[in-house]
C-alpha cells in the first residue's frame, strides 16, 4: 500500500489540474477556492497535486526518502508531458525569493514565489507560449515533521524577473 495521499489520483488528474490552473483567471484578492489543497491571488495560483503521509510520528531516512521518492516519480511524468507540449524547462532557484540578501530589508517576493521558497530550494519553470505566465512544479516540505507535496504553480511572467538580486528567470 502506497504511503501517498493523493490531491489528484493520476497522471492524469494531475495534469487536468495544471491545466486548469494554466487558464484560470486571477482572482483581485487571495482565496483558497481554486481546489481543495490550493489557493489563489493576484497574479498567482498554487495547487498541492500530491501528498504524502506526514512524518510526526516517524522521521527515519528510509521513510522520508521514500515518500520523496514517490513524489519525485509524479513529478518527473508529469514534467516530461509538460517538456513534449512546451520543450525544456528551466531551473529557477528559490533562495533569492526569501530576500535574506536583498538589499531592502523589508522586500517580499511575490506569491507564490514567497511561498515556494520557504518550502522548496528550486522548481522547473515552463514559460507559457500565448500567455504572459509561467507553470513550475517543485516537491516541498515546510517542515521535517510534515508531508512532502508535488506542488504547480501559475505566475505572471513579471514575478520572474522582479529584483531579487542576482536572479534569472
Amino acid at each position: 500500500m502506497s504511503s501517498q495521499r493523493r490531491a489528484a489520483d493520476s497522471a492524469d488528474g494531475q495534469l487536468s489540474i495544471v491545466e486548469a490552473l494554466i487558464d484560470l483567471p486571477f482572482p483581485l484578492q487571495e482565496e483558497n477556492s481554486v481546489r481543495e489543497g490550493g489557493w489563489s491571488g493576484p497574479g498567482f495560483h498554487l495547487a498541492v497535486l500530491r501528498e504524502s503521509q506526514d512524518f510526526w510520528d516517524d522521521r527515519s531516512e528510509e521513510i522520508t526518502e521514500a515518500a520523496e521518492q514517490e513524489l519525485e516519480s509524479d513529478l518527473a511524468v508529469l514534467a516530461a508531458t509538460l517538456t513534449g507540449r512546451w520543450g525544456s524547462p528551466t531551473s529557477v532557484d528559490l533562495w533569492p525569493y526569501l530576500g535574506l540578501d536583498h538589499p531592502d530589508p523589508d522586500y517580499t517576493a511575490p506569491e507564490p514565489l514567497s511561498f515556494l521558497s520557504m518550502v522548496a530550494g528550486s522548481m522547473q519553470v515552463w514559460q507559457l507560449p500565448a500567455a504572459d505566465r509561467w507553470l513550475a512544479l517543485t516537491i516541498g516540505q515546510a517542515d521535517p515533521e510534515f508531508s512532502f507535496q508535488l506542488l504547480a504553480a501559475v505566475g505572471e511572467a513579471a514575478s520572474l524577473r522582479d529584483d531579487t538580486g542576482g536572479h534569472g528567470g
